[in-house]
């Protein structure tokens, strides 16, 4: 009997203990089990990389989530090379991705709360206002905030919201719609022109600070990398604005061209939660509107309780409006 296997074996050209199940199971695959280890180092380490020239961990942060792609990937390879060692090697980053942002995963939502708002950047070549500014308002927030408006169509939002919002202010290119009393309304100077205000809202259960803001801009060039600079100023003055605020209940709402997985807006991130990753469902992506990858629209709150989070229909925006309702 040991003459026939040893014949069979020399015939099909195998050797002893390499096949399914054997030590060449875990001889195979060591590339893709050390891109396995890199890829979880990375998840688990993101703060650490250098936000040097071209602010590499900014932008790393920013498509963060986006590295779990990279474990289905590596799966398929580990089994088109049947290997061990890969197979093992990947549930490392599968496990790291899912304390990251599994939480994110599960539906949050429930009923009620006592004020509802919206925020959308309704992009200043927007060719229909009207109807985005309709669509915003059939949703019924309380608080509506509207980012980069121009002196242009400002005037096509406020003739279109008159009736479903007594209250409102334009402060250059943002604006807040109000269906309770505004008071104490400014802008803050976070840039060298206007793109955030403060105001009070006087609701049923008291005054809330609320906060519009439309932080500037960032580029990925090839020359420069990710450049931030300008808005990771406007973030630390935002932060300041924050830290001084009198009322204990805040909201603050607007377009931050960053997530909040972004080292650089943490001046801001850290004095407030997100709404969104409190009583959302999913990552709740909000740019761009035809295919979103980020979510770089914000509803950051303090001494309030977020109740539900969403992400709602496009306009003729490139980035989606997000919703939240919260408990006063």
């Amino acid at each position: 009997m040991t003459a026939l296997v040893e014949r069979t074996g020399r015939e099909t050209g195998a050797r002893p203990g390499t096949g399914v199940g054997g030590t060449g199971t875990w001889r195979r695959g060591w590339l893709i089990a050390a891109t396995a280890v890199l890829s979880a180092l990375v998840m688990v380490g993101h703060t650490r990389l250098p936000n040097g020239f071209g602010n590499p961990g900014s932008l790393l942060e920013t498509f963060l989530p986006w590295l779990g792609v990279s474990v289905p990937v590596m799966l398929a390879l580990a089994a088109v090379r049947r290997s061990a060692t890969a197979g093992v090697a990947v549930l490392l980053p599968a496990v790291v991705w899912c304390s990251l942002f599994g939480g994110l995963l599960m539906d949050k939502r429930s009923t009620g709360g006592d004020l509802t708002v919206v925020s959308h950047n309704v992009n200043d070549e927007n060719p229909d206002p009207v109807r985005t500014a309709r669509e915003l308002a059939a949703t019924n927030p309380q608080l509506l905030a509207l980012e980069e408006l121009t002196s242009h169509t400002a005037p096509a939002y406020e003739r279109a919201l008159a009736d479903t919002y007594p209250y409102h202010s334009v402060q250059g290119t943002v604006g807040l719609w109000s269906k309770y009393p505004l008071r104490d309304v400014e802008p803050v100077a976070i840039m060298p022109w206007t793109r955030a205000l403060r105001a009070t809202a006087d609701t049923p259960k008291g005054p809330v600070a609320v906060y519009v803001a439309h932080l500037a801009s960032v580029r990925v060039l090839p020359s420069v990398g990710f450049t931030t600079a300008r808005r990771n100023e406007a973030a630390v003055k935002l932060a300041d604005a924050v830290r001084a605020e009198p009322l204990p209940r805040v909201v603050m709402v607007g377009d931050f061209n960053g997530t909040t997985d972004d080292r650089a807006l943490r001046p801001v991130t850290s004095q407030l939660r997100s709404a969104q990753e409190e009583a959302g469902d999913g990552f709740g992506f909000s740019w761009p509107a035809s295919f979103p990858v980020a979510r770089i629209d914000q509803i950051l709150v303090k001494g309030v309780t977020p109740v539900s989070s969403r992400v709602l229909p496009p306009t003729g925006s490139d980035h989606l409006p997000v919703a939240a309702a919260l408990r006063l």
